[in-house]
């Protein structure tokens, strides 16, 4: 699943002198983290069925395995990132690790899948204290001439992440190492975290916003309690045979989004310091940008989980065969991603991205072909074809759309506004999460036999895929309202930096 991290809000203090090695340390110990972060998120899902399998857990735990992590970091991103402005960038970066690594570990050692999801639901709370402060602590190392190639590296270790981490997650799966079965892919944190902790506090420099906003718990709350009415009867509603208070709980999280616009309203008007700058949602394109990221979220999360249930339980292959089906996507990914931002976008504008939705849906469309011809006895080399036209076509997508909901955002709602884009796309992608038991597993028999599992996952997969397909087809008509071309930024000036987040990859 692709997405933008949070950004930097406030001015950083002056960087070091250019002469100061401790910042080229201090960048290496940051990107590792990030690294760390962006693996974590794409090497889960490939070991999703051996999780199932091994631990016992539920349609509805393994559903929570991945979806708390997106809910806790989601929910925590801008918070996060505020405490850096007002604590310390350094500070906050080392609880986070810290919390991140000590969370892993207890991922690692989860004695039931109830550990794990709480487990995992505190990983990605911890990751939203680390993950703002990366970008913002090289903002404040980094003299402006050298940022060009520091977020250049940046660039380079997402492609990086995106690649190995499902093929980390399948052999660490494959290879049992221990006799650990899956729990090697959170225990492999633990050396990285424990060295990025202890030089993290040597080699980086402290800073923080002169004039820091205020926190807004109120408001973190309000959206943590509406997501969970909404994404626990969707998780769980299969399962317990849709109960009533699962649709009351529905119907009552647009009540409390309600009053999350209400008390944003006031709150902005006392202390300018909301947790939602709702005076942006009155620019076409960043409200339109905001429905095009909440919604492929949503495409993300229904996609990734389902397609290796699909191919590690629906078709028997092992975790290492799914994950090397998946790197041909992942190139694509990446090389489509460097093309639209460097050659694709200045010439054609908005076009590249309705473009890349089209070319999603016609991969999607070619898989759902490719399924029902060949069922079961479909091969990897069969589904390069689908996965390559899908992987260029988020990569037209992933790289560019930032710049194109920004373009019509005032400069002084810049942070708050790239930081809000993140947040949302983890928010639908939570939300995917929660309706895969809706569109896959809904469609999934009670009390089938062995032989019957199989084709049963093959055919609620192509039913799933469907669903992907119908949301492209909503996110090429949302395209329409943003800006034909991003503004041209003057050169020199001082934006929002956001740190691309690699696509949760199978």
């Amino acid at each position: 699943m692709t997405s933008t991290e949070t950004t930097l809000s406030g001015t950083p203090e002056a960087p070091p002198a250019a002469g100061d090695r401790r910042r080229w340390f201090a960048l290496a110990i940051v990107m590792t983290a990030a690294f760390m972060d962006l693996v974590d998120v794409t090497i889960v899902n490939i070991a999703i069925p051996s999780i199932r399998q091994e631990a016992g857990a539920s349609v509805s735990q393994i559903q929570w395995i991945t979806a708390g992590y997106a809910l806790a970091f989601a929910a925590g991103l801008i918070t996060g990132g505020r405490l850096g402005d007002i604590h310390g960038r350094k500070r906050l970066f080392l609880v986070g690790i810290g919390g991140f690594t000590l969370a892993s570990a207890l991922c690692g050692f989860a004695a039931n899948p109830e550990m794990l999801v709480a487990s995992r639901i505190l990983q990605g709370g911890m990751a939203a204290m680390m993950v703002p402060q990366v970008l913002s602590i090289v903002h404040a190392t980094f003299p402006a001439h050298e940022r060009g190639k520091v977020f250049g590296l940046f660039g380079a270790i997402v492609g990086l992440g995106a690649v190995s981490g499902p093929l980390l997650g399948a052999l660490l799966t494959e290879w049992n190492l221990f006799g650990l079965e899956w729990r090697p892919i959170f225990l492999i944190n633990l050396p990285v975290g424990i060295a990025g902790l202890v030089l993290g506090s040597r080699f980086i420099t402290e800073s923080k916003a002169p004039r820091a906003l205020k926190l807004d718990l109120v408001g973190v709350g309000l959206v943590v309690v509406g997501l969970l009415l909404l994404l626990y009867p969707l998780t769980r509603g299969e399962e317990l045979g849709w109960p009533l208070w699962g649709y009351v709980s529905m119907a009552g999280a647009p009540l409390v989004f309600a009053a999350l616009v209400a008390y944003e309203k006031r709150k902005g008007a006392r202390d300018g310091s909301p947790l939602v700058e709702l005076s942006l949602f009155k620019v076409k394109s960043f409200a339109a940008g905001i429905a095009v990221q909440t919604v492929f979220g949503v495409g993300l999360g229904i996609f990734f989980l389902v397609w290796t249930l699909y191919m590690q339980t629906g078709l028997g292959w092992s975790p290492l065969r799914a994950g090397l089906t998946g790197v041909p996507f992942s190139i694509a990914v990446s090389t489509a991603a460097g093309l639209s931002v460097q050659k694709l976008v200045p010439r054609f504008g908005r076009k590249v991205l309705q473009a890349g939705a089209l070319l999603m849906a016609v991969g999607v469309l070619l898989y759902l072909w490719e399924a029902e011809r060949y069922g079961m006895g479909i091969s990897s080399w069969q589904m390069a074809l689908p996965l390559v036209v899908m992987g260029a076509g988020m990569g037209l997508i992933v790289a560019p759309l930032t710049d194109a909901v920004l373009s019509d955002v005032p400069r002084e709602h810049a942070g708050s506004a790239s930081g809000l884009i993140n947040t949302v796309q983890q928010m639908g992608n939570a939300l995917g999460l929660g309706l895969v038991s809706v569109v896959f597993f809904g469609v999934i028999g009670d009390d089938l036999r062995p032989a019957q599992v199989g084709p049963a996952f093959v055919d609620a997969f192509q039913h799933a895929l469907g669903w992907v397909a119908a949301v492209m087809g909503v996110i090429f008509l949302l395209m329409f309202a943003l800006p034909k071309r991003p503004a041209q930024h003057v050169e020199g000036a001082e934006l929002p930096v956001v740190e691309e987040k690699a696509p949760e990859l199978v």
